[in-house]
């Protein structure tokens, strides 16, 4: 199998070849790992490798690939809810179920593209589970989950899991300042070590142009941690009231300046580009503190991404800030 627009993950490309060139093409396939990271871009892959009928594939010329780069494979059905909690419902997983025993229409299989299944209810599952326990030979489900452990363990057991993760930050920044105009060099590098290599919050961001604002937002944090006034950081995090999005851009920022203020010292490269905030953090945060306020952001972050409430998101964020530097 060839992976021409998705970037890195060796290992997860490695053992999805392996099978599919071993005749062991699993039925049903999740795709792990944060939003951003190309899981749908992964999907669509796998599809174009199964689907091509050329020597070299995929050759991303024939009619086959050609229906599946444009979306309108007859063969390829593609679903994304919101990811919300319940907002995939057990009747999308009723019609995706009434359709896969319809022969494909002109290929040798039938892939249903499931994204952000994180958002299947119970009900939702236990529907799909009974899809995947004895579907047709032709067909192959791809689901795409932020977190495998909103599924449940049944649908697990059924699954060849495949997770994803940010690539080598010197070949995403290399990549985003290939695919995007009028961004310097230094700009991307720099939001590569911010997102991790998480190419696709990378031109998200600087298509919305928010750099800027996620770095404010960071940095009033930095400075209300170390107040003593109980009230400032529930003041600078308010902002996220009604945004998602940056909320979970600037917990991958702070994460990179709690990092960055752990090892600092004077001349130390700071990855997160926010010097004055790594200074500040550490002249006044203990090592201790620092490793406490990495753990809190990472378990944030999976929070964040479970959870659909921001008001109680944001308490949590300051209980938890709080609690990590023992104020």
């Amino acid at each position: 199998m060839q992976f021409t627009d998705f970037i890195g993950n060796a290992k997860a490309k490695q053992i999805i070849s392996y099978q599919a060139e071993s005749n062991r093409m699993p039925h049903a396939i999740i795709i792990e790992g944060d939003e951003g990271l190309g899981k749908r871009t992964f999907a669509r892959e796998i599809a174009l490798n199964l689907l091509c009928r050329s020597e070299d594939k995929p050759c991303r010329s024939c009619p086959q690939c050609s229906k599946v780069l444009h979306g309108v494979h007859p063969d390829v059905f593609e679903y994304s809810a919101s990811g919300a909690p319940q907002s995939f419902k057990v009747n999308k997983v009723r019609e995706i179920i009434e359709d896969m025993y319809i022969s494909p229409n002109e290929a040798d299989y039938k892939i249903y593209i499931l994204g952000n299944c994180q958002g299947m209810n119970a009900s939702a599952q236990n529907a799909l589970l009974k899809a995947l326990e004895e579907p047709p030979m032709y067909v192959v489900f791809i689901l795409t989950v932020t977190n495998k452990s909103a599924l449940l363990p049944t649908v697990l057991s059924r699954c060849v899991t495949l997770p994803v993760e940010g690539v080598e930050h010197r070949v995403a920044a290399d990549y985003v300042a290939e695919h995007s105009d009028g961004t310097d060099y230094d700009s991307v590098s720099n939001l590569a070590d911010m997102y991790d290599g998480n190419i696709g919050r990378m031109l998200e961001s600087i298509r919305e142009g928010n750099l800027g604002i996620i770095s404010g937002y960071a940095e009033k944090i930095c400075t209300a941690l170390v107040s003593n006034n109980e009230y400032d950081l529930l003041t600078a995090c308010s902002v996220f009231s009604g945004d998602r999005a940056n909320l979970l851009a600037t917990l991958e920022l702070l994460r990179t300046v709690f990092r960055d203020a752990l090892i600092y010292t004077d001349g130390t490269n700071v990855m997160s580009g926010r010097t004055d905030s790594v200074r500040l953090l550490a002249g006044i945060l203990n090592k201790q503190k620092l490793i406490a306020l990495i753990n809190s952001v990472d378990g944030l972050r999976q929070h964040a991404i479970k959870n659909g409430n921001n008001a109680i998101l944001i308490t949590k964020i300051c209980y938890d800030f709080r609690r990590a530097i023992n104020r």
